[in-house]
């Protein structure tokens, strides 16, 4: 037995930085990793006691596979109170993070062919998820000049009769826009025009610095597929634990989809999750304001390196750093830095081609210090 007894498609997959990247994060020592989005900041004692005592009570079991009648309905009151929306039972489920609700979301609304508009630079797992559900991801490229803002003209520009959905992240990953709300109006009044999903991913939803933030199932409920978690906002990575929020006949497929993939989300993450969207405003806030301080110093002291430039972040906790002035391409780049100075980006090419390779990605998931240390080493490497 060998490779060729694999599935065609992956007997010569293509290349993943991402995944290569979070690997040699993990492998090699003694490097400062500012590659991946995993906050430092561990998750609050509050949450974790919690959870212990539910567990230690028995929280042990499968919930629903939708997830727990009391963390739907928790979800549900959550948006109530933080966007005056208003969902029902039937629309909510819980997911093993935002990534396992998007890949629900595109299996049950794609057929082979199907067209799924993607803005550039995206999350890289966006393009492998349309890909894997029998999808053709297309792209629509967004500018540093515009703020990395989409161009409605080109949105328009980029339907097609096979065109379904249209799948959008704000705050962004990686370029840390956030979406104004005009452009957001325009957007959803072209799905709603030629009758296409929106997927909204808004997992960074509460790192909106400079814009408000607008959910889009305000602009656009019949047509929007809402994906968010506690991963960043709650410092809850590990735990696992997605949400989406869609029109009910969708969810109910979802639920038909992942009775065979993993059936529930944990239940001890459920039940921190309860905890934790109840006790938002105590926990969410200082998170925040953690990562805009962080980015702001980021922003300083690339303005002080030559070969770095980076206009003002909006949002997210990453730093969409211009490298065209070293001269390199972006693998290049973050394979010199790494050698010289053992600190660790991913190259923006992991982000797509026709923008991303003249950037790298900089998580700020490190404390002030680290970030110091990082920046003064960088500072004399020469090109």
């Amino acid at each position: 037995m060998d490779k060729n007894k694999i599935a065609q498609r992956f007997q010569q997959p293509a290349e993943n930085l991402l995944m290569n990247i979070a690997i040699l994060a993990k492998e090699q020592e003694d490097i400062i990793d500012l590659s991946i989005g995993d906050p430092d900041i561990i998750t609050n004692q509050k949450i974790i006691d919690a959870v212990y005592q539910e567990v230690k009570q028995g929280a042990t079991k499968y919930t629903a596979p939708a997830g727990s009648k009391e963390l739907l309905s928790t979800i549900i009151d959550y948006y109530q109170k933080k966007y005056d929306l208003t969902f029902q039972l039937d629309q909510v489920r819980a997911t093993v993070g935002a990534l396992h609700a998007i890949y629900l979301a595109l299996q049950a609304i794609l057929d082979p062919g199907d067209e799924v508009i993607l803005h550039e630079p995206y999350f890289s797992p966006y393009k492998e998820q349309v890909v894997l559900s029998g999808g053709t991801p297309v792209f629509v490229p967004t500018y540093e000049k515009n703020d990395f803002q989409i161009d409605v003209a080109d949105l328009k520009a980029a339907i097609t009769d096979k065109t379904k959905a249209i799948l959008i992240n704000s705050p962004n990953n990686p370029t840390g826009a956030v979406f104004s709300a005009e452009t957001l109006k325009e957007i959803a009044q072209v799905a709603i025009e030629h009758e296409l999903f929106i997927i909204s991913d808004e997992i960074y939803e509460d790192f909106a610095f400079k814009e408000t933030f607008v959910p889009m199932a305000r602009l656009a409920p019949e047509n929007t597929i809402t994906i968010s978690g506690l991963s960043k906002g709650f410092a809850m990575t590990g735990w696992r634990l997605g949400y989406m929020i869609a029109p009910a006949y969708i969810n109910q497929i979802a639920g038909v989809i992942n009775e065979s993939i993993t059936y529930s989300a944990p239940t001890a993450s459920q039940r921190a999750g309860i905890y934790a969207l109840n006790h938002y405003e105590e926990f969410v806030p200082p998170t925040v304001v953690i990562f805009k301080d962080r980015l702001a110093y980021i922003e300083e002291r690339v303005n002080e390196i030559d070969y770095l430039s980076l206009n003002s972040v909006a949002g997210s906790m990453y730093a969409f750093i211009n490298i065209s002035k070293s001269g390199l391409g972006s693998v290049a780049f973050v394979e010199k830095i790494l050698a010289e100075t053992g600190v660790l980006f991913v190259p923006g090419k992991a982000f797509g081609e026709t923008v991303g390779d003249e950037y790298i990605r900089l998580a700020a998931t490190q404390p002030k210090a680290v970030l110091k240390e990082a920046f003064d080493r960088l500072a004399k490497v020469q090109f």
